[in-house]
């Protein structure tokens, strides 16, 4: 019994330490992939994936997270209404079968993320027409109305790269989303040529040699035309709405040092060598907002160490926000290497506080979150992500803050004490405010407004419940006004005793 209390405390010591060592701080992007792909919401019916993303967005909210990532293009179809591409089977069983009774899985995610205060980011893959599962393609599907512009690999159907057409007919299912839906974000994740499989090769040989642009290496040729398809749709969104982010989530891998003297101290599959996605590019000329590695690994992998690749990331990607792509799973079942007896979440999340240039996590993926796996939502909401967060800042599309609220006032309703306030005057995107910051502090407390622990509330309406006891407590309440990029008016302040 003694040795089980004494594990428990050190491992209760261990952890506490870890997460208490370094500050939150104010802007983090803290996100979770929700994906259909694999299947967990097919056929479920309206009322059943509507209380399971309802109870996932919950948890999620109380571990902290501010952004969904949610994928409503797996294979060139739809989680939403479309008149390019059909109704997905991921989401009623058979593709371009409308879902009965009728409703939109995209407008819905959209309502229930703003509602609880986080971005809903529309998650697409751009080139992959068919997975390995389907066996059926709807007629109006792009690989059955045009069979010449897709190639088959390791059982998938692919939009060709090399074709231009393709990526006009991409970005323009990109713009019939951003036009049409309130998102803040489109996300596209790792998938543009294939990952390479023994045995296989790209069907690309005839086309390079009748549209190579003058490019004599193929690679370089492929490089090309991913190239000017991510410049294409960064071009896309932004003419759309301005404010409406790009990120992207590349595979974790770069380069490896032994092709490049740039790449990484690693050993696996290279973006830019095997999957033709020069990340750096897009990063340094600014094709897109974020940047998301998706750098699943363990500390200490031997082919692709968690720790060499964080640290590569943090040199070479700082040119946007780079956020970390974590595997909740894997790190959850990782022992970490100091202390065997616990899980490298701490570990991880001590190297994020660690590196200036890491600006959030996004959480792959979001039900191993809510499932609790090695206490690792929990260790979120309780420590690493407790107090609320606002987005990294994006000076590249606008760093121009709203004006402050006014008539900032207590009043007696029969809700209780109501904090009121006015919102501030704003007729373009760029100037007008969405959400509200509310701050308290004590009386006579220094007001630190970079210290996330002193944020109240974060909030779309005009207004705050205020927790009143007997009216003995003296506090100063501070309001400030965001607009769609989270530029941040001057406070507005009010003394109040509750």
């Amino acid at each position: 019994m003694k040795k089980i209390v004494y594990i428990l405390s050190v491992f209760i010591a261990y952890h506490f330490s870890i997460m208490t060592s370094v500050a939150q701080p104010k802007r983090e992007m803290r996100g979770a992939w929700i994906q259909c792909v694999n299947g967990q919401f097919q056929g479920m019916g309206k009322q059943r994936m509507q209380q399971t993303l309802t109870y996932q967005l919950d948890e999620l909210q109380k571990d902290g997270v501010n952004l969904i990532i949610f994928q409503v293009r797996p294979e060139c179809d739809a989680l939403y209404e479309s008149k390019i591409e059909p109704w997905s089977r991921f989401l009623t069983g058979k593709q371009g079968v409308a879902p009965n009774p009728y409703w939109d899985p995209l407008q819905w995610m959209i309502d229930e993320c703003h509602k609880r205060g986080m971005e809903l980011h529309a998650w697409i893959n751009p080139y992959r027409a068919k997975t390995k599962g389907t066996t059926q393609l709807a007629a109006n599907h792009i690989a059955v109305r045009k069979p010449m512009n897709c190639f088959a690999y390791d059982e998938l159907f692919l939009l060709n790269p090399g074709i231009a057409e393709n990526r006009d007919y991409i970005c323009s299912v990109v713009k019939d989303i951003v036009s049409r839906y309130d998102v803040d974000g489109l996300h596209m994740d790792d998938y543009f040529y294939p990952y390479p499989v023994k045995g296989e090769t790209i069907p690309d040989d005839e086309l390079f040699m009748d549209h190579s642009n003058g490019i004599k290496d193929q690679g370089d040729w492929r490089r090309y035309n991913v190239n000017l398809f991510i410049e294409q749709v960064y071009k896309t969104v932004h003419e759309t709405k301005p404010w409406v982010k790009v990120g992207i989530s590349p595979f974790g891998i770069y380069r490896n040092r032994n092709n490049s003297y740039v790449g990484s101290n690693t050993n696996g599959t290279q973006n830019y060598d095997d999957l033709y996605a020069d990340v750096l590019m897009w990063v340094n000329n600014g094709w897109l907002d974020y940047c998301v590695p998706q750098i699943y690994w363990e500390i200490g992998n031997r082919a692709a160490d968690y720790d060499t690749l964080i640290k590569w990331w943090n040199q070479y990607a700082s040119a946007r926000p780079l956020i970390i792509g974590e595997d909740v799973e894997r790190t959850a079942k990782a022992p970490d290497k100091s202390n065997p007896k616990v899980h490298q979440q701490a570990a991880k999340m001590a190297l994020h506080r660690q590196m200036p240039n890491v600006q959030g996590t996004v959480l792959w993926y979001a039900k191993a979150a809510v499932d609790n796996i090695g206490n690792y939502g929990h260790n979120l909401r309780n420590a690493y992500w407790k107090y609320p967060a606002l987005q990294p800042a994006m000076p590249f599309i606008d760093s121009k803050a709203p004006k402050k609220v006014s008539k900032l006032k207590p009043i007696w309703t029969e809700d209780g004490y109501i904090l009121f306030w006015t919102a501030p005057r704003g007729e373009n995107w760029n100037d007008k405010a969405v959400k509200y910051v509310v701050y308290r502090f004590r009386k006579g407390e220094r007001q630190d407004f970079n210290n996330p622990a002193n944020i109240f509330a974060i909030t779309q309406q005009s207004f705050i419940k205020l927790p009143y006891v007997n009216g003995s407590q003296k506090w100063v309440y501070a309001v400030t006004a965001l607009d769609r990029l989270q530029n941040e008016s001057k406070a507005v302040k009010k003394k109040l005793s509750l």
